[in-house]
């Protein structure tokens, strides 16, 4: 499996090219800006891009939806939550380089299943930073979005954010998964469900 994370935008969001290193056949989740680099390490890494996919809704996460849409063609998918807050008005974003993110073409629910060239993963609806939030658990590594972090977990402080379902759900759908699973999160580094077990300060 191919996984390319790249760093964008003045926030500094993580976004990760996925492929299969067999059928060259791959995703995108989350997009937050800049296009041009993420097209470009796409055509670098031979990806045809079948699917991008939002972890939630919020400008840093979702700002090039638009631009790598319409140069792929790929659909996007989100939870059913955030689908109603899709497309963005213009003035929901909070200012360059972010855009109004898409309509969806397809709607996640807990459970789903995600399948890209062979590869296989299943939505886990991890509301809580936004009522909209999922991560996306396969193959050995689990996309958290801004839900969990190393040594961190989302801010629940903003509209719609919930303390008691963010730490809810990192409890009953994160921290069950295998201990050696990759924790790939919306901002800084990789981590894996194991550290954050034993050493997130937030969740001791």
């Amino acid at each position: 499996m191919i996984v390319r994370k790249l760093v964008v935008g003045p926030i500094a969001s993580n976004c990760y090219i996925v492929g299969s290193e067999a059928t060259k056949e791959g995703m995108i989740i989350d997009p937050g800006a800049d296009a041009k680099d993420i097209l470009r390490a796409v055509e670098k890494l031979g990806l045809t891009i079948k699917l991008i996919v939002l972890t939630h809704r919020h400008p840093d996460h979702v700002g090039a939806a638009s631009q790598v849409k319409k140069a792929t063609g790929a659909e996007v998918a989100v939870h059913t939550e955030c689908a109603r807050y899709l497309p963005q008005s213009p003035s929901y974003i909070y200012e360059p380089p972010y855009e109004a993110a898409p309509k969806p073409e397809r709607i996640l629910q807990e459970g789903d299943s995600i399948d890209i060239g062979g590869l296989h993963f299943t939505v886990l609806h991890t509301p809580g930073h936004t009522p909209c939030g999922i991560s996306i658990y396969g193959e050995g590594v689990v996309f958290t979005g801004d839900t969990l972090f190393n040594y961190g977990i989302g801010r629940y402080d903003l509209i719609d954010g919930d303390y008691d379902q963010l730490i809810n759900g990192i409890r009953t759908k994160l921290l069950t998964l295998p201990t050696e699973t990759i924790v790939h999160p919306g901002h800084g580094p990789d981590s894996t469900i194991s550290t954050e077990k034993r050493a997130n300060p937030f969740l001791k």
